[in-house]
C-alpha cells in the first residue's frame, strides 16, 4: 500500500493575530458542529479514492483545533479510522493555544489517539506577545505545557518566532534558553513575515522591528542555542530531538501523497494539486455535488482506455501501481490519468487543479528537497525520472558548489550553512 498523510483543517480561532493570513476567525459551537458535519461528509465521500493507501499521519491544523470541543475531535477522528486504513504507528498531530485546552480535553487527546502536540507559544515576553495580538501570556503557556506533561503527551513541539515588533536579542535569547530549559521534543522557529492586508501590516510604521543585521543575529542564535541544547535542525526552520522530526510535515518536503480535508485545505495525490473552497457557502455546495463513485468509474474507464489490454478494475490497479516504479511507462501515462482525475476534482468545486508536468515535478523535488538538511537523493531523482540530476541541473548545481553553497557527494546534494542563507536565490535557479 501506498503512504498517505491527512490534514484536517479547523478554522475556528479566539480572535486572529495581527500577523495572521491564515483561513481563520471566531465561531459558537452551534457554527463548529455543522463546520465538523460537513467534514465529516468530505472524509467519507473522498475516502473512496485511497483504499490503496495507508495513513501515516494526521494533522489537526488551523485557526486554533484545540477550541473545538472535544466530542467534535472524537468524531472526525473516528470517522478518518472508520474509512481509511492506519498505520499502527500513525502520528495524530494537533495544534493548540495556551489557555484553549483543560487537564480533561488533553486527557480525551490522548484517549482518541492523539500523541503529538503543537503548542503556538512564539515568545516568552508578554509585551511582544501582546504587540502580535496574542490571546496568552508566557504563564498561560507554561500552565498548558504542564498540564500537556502530566496528561501523557511525550511528543511536544513548540511554534516560536523571530523578528517581532520591539523584540531585541537579548529577548529573543531568553526565550529560547527558557524554551530549552522545557525540554520538548520539537521546536519550530520561525521569522514573522508581514503578509500583505493584515493589521500588522498595514500598521507596520507605528512598530519599531529588528533590523537586518539583528534579524540575521537572530537566525544564527536560533541554531547556536538549540544545537547546544541537543536538538539537530533537519529543515530550515524545524529542530528535533533525535527521532523526533515532525513525520507529517516531512511528507509535504518529499512530495509524499496527502490529502486536505475542511475549509481551503490543499491536497497533492500523484501529482494533481488542488484545494478546497475558501467560502464556507462554496464548500458546502462542493460537497453537495453528485457522489464521486460514479466519477471514479468514469475515471477507471478513461485510464483503461490509456492502457493497451486492461479490462479490468484490478488490472488497472496493477497497471497504475507499475508506474510508480517504471519513469517511462509513468510519464507516458500519467498525464491522461491525471486529467481524468483532476477533472473529476473540477466537477465536485475543487479549486486551483493542476495536473504536474514533469518539469514541474523536477522543480519541486529540488526546491523541496533542499530544505531539509538530508538534502536531494540523488538516487531517487534518477529512480523517479529516469535520468540523473547533473542531465538537467548541472549547470546549476556546479555553480553552486563553486560558490559554497551547495555540497554534495555521491548519494546527495545539499544547502551549506551559506546556502541556506540565501535559500530563496538557491531555490529559484531550479525553476526551469
Amino acid at each position: 500500500m501506498k503512504n498517505l498523510s491527512i490534514y484536517i483543517h479547523i478554522p475556528f480561532c479566539v480572535r486572529k493575530c495581527l500577523y495572521c493570513d491564515f483561513l481563520s476567525g471566531p465561531a459558537c459551537d452551534g457554527e463548529m458542529e455543522s463546520y465538523v458535519n460537513l467534514l465529516l461528509r468530505e472524509i467519507e465521500k473522498q475516502s473512496i479514492f485511497y483504499g490503496d493507501h495507508r495513513v501515516v499521519s494526521i494533522f489537526l491544523g488551523g485557526g486554533t483545533p484545540s477550541l473545538l470541543p472535544a466530542r467534535e475531535t472524537e468524531r472526525i477522528l473516528w470517522q478518518v479510522r472508520n474509512v481509511f486504513s492506519l498505520a499502527e504507528d500513525v502520528e495524530i498531530t494537533i495544534e493548540c493555544n495556551p489557555g484553549t485546552v483543560t487537564a480533561e480535553k488533553l486527557k480525551n487527546y490522548i484517549t482518541y489517539g492523539i500523541d503529538r502536540l503543537s503548542i503556538g507559544l512564539q515568545s516568552t515576553d508578554d509585551g511582544e506577545l501582546a504587540r502580535i495580538g496574542r490571546i496568552h501570556n508566557y504563564r498561560d503557556f507554561l500552565e498548558t505545557y504542564e498540564m500537556a506533561r502530566k496528561a501523557g503527551f511525550g511528543n511536544i513541539n513548540i511554534d516560536l518566532m523571530a523578528g517581532l515588533p520591539g523584540q531585541g536579542i537579548a529577548s529573543y535569547r531568553k526565550t529560547l534558553e527558557r524554551v530549552v530549559a522545557l525540554s520538548p521534543e520539537h521546536i519550530s522557529a520561525y521569522s514573522l513575515i508581514l503578509e500583505e492586508g493584515t493589521p500588522l501590516y498595514v500598521n507596520q510604521k507605528s512598530y519599531t522591528f529588528p533590523d537586518e543585521d539583528e534579524d540575521r543575529e537572530m537566525y544564527e542564535l536560533t541554531g547556536t542555542v538549540l544545537g547546544q541544547a541537543g536538538f539537530h535542525r533537519y529543515e530550515i526552520s524545524n529542530y528535533a530531538r533525535e527521532g523526533r522530526e515532525c513525520r507529517h510535515n516531512k511528507v509535504y518536503w518529499r512530495r509524499g501523497d496527502y490529502v486536505g480535508f475542511g475549509l481551503g485545505a490543499s491536497s497533492m495525490i500523484r501529482n494533481v494539486r488542488w484545494k478546497n473552497p475558501d467560502m464556507p457557502s462554496d464548500y458546502a455546495v462542493c460537497l453537495e455535488k453528485p457522489e464521486t463513485d460514479g466519477q471514479r468509474e468514469a475515471a477507471y474507464s478513461l485510464m483503461r482506455q490509456t492502457a493497451q489490454g486492461i479490462g479490468t478494475k484490478a488490472e488497472c490497479a496493477a497497471h497504475i501501481a507499475e508506474t510508480e516504479t517504471d519513469p517511462a511507462i509513468r510519464m507516458k501515462d500519467e498525464g491522461v490519468w491525471n486529467r481524468a482525475f483532476a477533472e473529476m476534482l473540477r466537477q465536485t468545486g475543487r479549486c486551483g487543479v493542476q495536473s504536474l508536468t514533469v518539469q514541474e515535478q523536477m522543480e519541486e523535488f529540488m526546491f523541496l528537497g533542499l530544505r531539509m538538511m538530508e538534502g536531494v537523493d540523488l538516487g531517487e531523482f534518477r529512480r523517479y525520472f529516469g535520468k540523473s540530476v547533473d542531465e538537467v541541473y548541472g549547470k546549476q548545481i556546479g555553480s553552486f558548489v563553486e560558490q559554497g553553497l551547495l555540497e554534495r557527494d555521491d548519494r546527495r546534494i545539499w544547502l551549506t550553512p551559506r546556502g541556506i542563507d540565501v535559500s530563496n536565490t538557491v531555490f529559484a535557479a531550479f525553476l526551469l
